[in-house]
């Protein structure tokens, strides 16, 4: 171990770059709340346009420089001795009484929305344990029991576990026999299937709701009882030999299992989800031929530095009293006017740099953006567009990772535009993605009696002159999210 001194050049990110990288990433959608948290926290930020003959503040401009015309120290104090506090009272202050007025008769029609609190299904099958027969010891159990299942509405821990947290949380001493029989009873509560432990379980209790009222769900529950894991596999042929049972009788089984909600508690949860819109960060529209693009800039409002803090700061420069407190004003003044002019140059800048990368992904795929066919796509990387627009990869990342673009044909995600290559038979190079919608097509046009296997989709495809490997080939269907072949099987 010895000290020693040494030196060495770095390179660091200064502040405006930071602020830039963190602005290229925020989608549109987020763009509004980050400027409305800058101009809550910079009051030398204001929204609007700037007003014509106003001279611009310089962030890099001197103190003594930044002295604008026409401006005085006794017309400034002037100004300043007029502000009242009144213009700092918002009407969210103001009482309600005194800007309520009553204007409506009876007979109006209301238009309010009504707001629907919806509660989770935890709380609607606690709701329902007061038209038990239980008393104060088996409420708290089934308290403990429901509280207990997962949001698709099953119980995935061990009632031996479970009678180890009544005993130390609530010193309730339960066997698991009686947790048992507890939770049989909170399985007839609704929704049907609550409280289930397997897949099995929770499709048998919906059937078991269901009573025999046709053949098809006396002959599912015996299917889904003694042969799950060959009704799972899609072993029709066994399951046909096993019961004595024709392909119309296995049908009308599968189609009542096919009713069931393997999901319970999801069901209870719908209405409780917020549903989430995409709000393009570009607008493609296609005029006769011609692609014309454009920023979505709704969410984007005008801003510019205030002209009261640029007034101030000149003030502060002009007056001769070099004490502390003068010193300390110049400089917060300075740096907010600072921060409100880097502020609306980074967002120039995102602006410029997501336009120019998004005008080079429109020339390189023109033909896709055409007619929206996604055999049109070509193979294009990253490195493509950045060598395109002489930025860095990184860059070009930031702006295609969360950034939508929305067309004629539907609004996409940019890095959905990004695939590898591969050559074809005649040399020609071609995407991934085209492949892959070819793949798409023809499991899309099988025969589910027999769907395609891997070996056969691997051989269409080298007769269309695209040259795979089985293994590929099996990589491009999980991506697509398609199962083996023996699961697409269907009667």
């Amino acid at each position: 171990m010895r000290q020693g001194m040494q030196q060495r050049m770095l390179q660091k990110l200064s502040p405006q770059q930071i602020q830039l990288m963190k602005l290229l990433q925020i989608p549109v959608a987020s763009l509004e709340q980050r400027i409305k948290e800058e101009l809550q926290e910079n009051p030398a930020l204001e929204e609007g346009a700037e007003e014509t003959g106003e001279d611009e503040y310089t962030a890099d401009s001197d103190d003594s420089e930044s002295t604008e015309d026409g401006v005085d120290d006794e017309s400034l104090t002037e100004r300043q001795e007029d502000i009242s506090l009144d213009e700092y009272l918002s009407d969210d202050e103001i009482p309600d009484y005194k800007t309520s007025v009553n204007n409506s008769s009876a007979d109006d029609e209301r238009r309010e929305i009504p707001v629907v609190a919806s509660a989770n299904f935890q709380e609607q099958v606690l709701s329902q344990l007061y038209t038990l027969d239980l008393n104060d010891r088996e409420y708290h159990m089934a308290e403990q029991l429901i509280g207990s299942i997962d949001d698709d509405g099953y119980l995935r821990r061990e009632l031996t576990a479970m009678a180890d947290d009544l005993l130390f949380s609530q010193n309730i001493s339960a066997t698991p026999e009686e947790l048992e029989k507890l939770l049989h009873t909170i399985q007839t509560l609704d929704p049907p299937g609550i409280g289930a432990r397997s897949l099995q379980e929770c499709l048998l209790l919906q059937l078991e709701r269901k009573g025999d009222k046709r053949p098809g769900i006396t002959l599912a529950r015996k299917i889904l009882s003694k042969r799950f894991e060959e009704f799972s596999k899609k072993h029709y042929e066994k399951i046909e030999r096993d019961f004595d049972i024709n392909e119309e009788q296995l049908k009308d089984a599968i189609a009542e299992i096919l009713k069931l909600n393997p999901r319970p508690g999801d069901s209870g949860a719908q209405g409780q989800r917020s549903i989430e819109h995409i709000i393009p960060d570009f607008l493609l529209t296609n005029n006769d031929g011609n692609l014309e693009l454009a920023l979505n800039a709704r969410n984007a409002p005008e801003l510019k530095v205030s002209r009261d803090y640029r007034e101030m700061l000149d003030h502060y420069s002009k007056d001769k009293k070099n004490t502390k407190t003068n010193r300390e004003a110049i400089l917060f003044v300075k740096q907010k006017l600072d921060a409100a002019k880097w502020f609306i140059d980074a967002l120039q800048q995102r602006q410029n740099t997501l336009l120019e990368t998004m005008r080079a992904i429109l020339e390189y795929q023109y033909e896709y953006f055409l007619e929206g066919d996604p055999r049109k796509l070509k193979k294009m990387v990253l490195r493509d567009i950045a060598e395109k627009v002489n930025m860095d990869i990184s860059t070009v990342s930031r702006v295609a990772n969360s950034k939508y673009v929305q067309t004629h044909f539907g609004t996409f995600l940019l890095k959905s535009f990004f695939s590898e290559g591969l050559q074809t038979d005649s040399g020609e190079e071609v995407s991934s993605k085209e492949v892959k919608q070819i793949l798409q097509d023809c499991i899309g046009s099988e025969d589910k009696r027999k769907p395609l296997t891997d070996d056969a989709l691997t051989k269409i495809l080298n007769e269309k002159g695209y040259q795979l490997a089985r293994r590929t080939v099996a990589k491009y269907r999980e991506m697509l999210d398609i199962p083996v072949a023996r699961l697409r099987k269907e009667l």
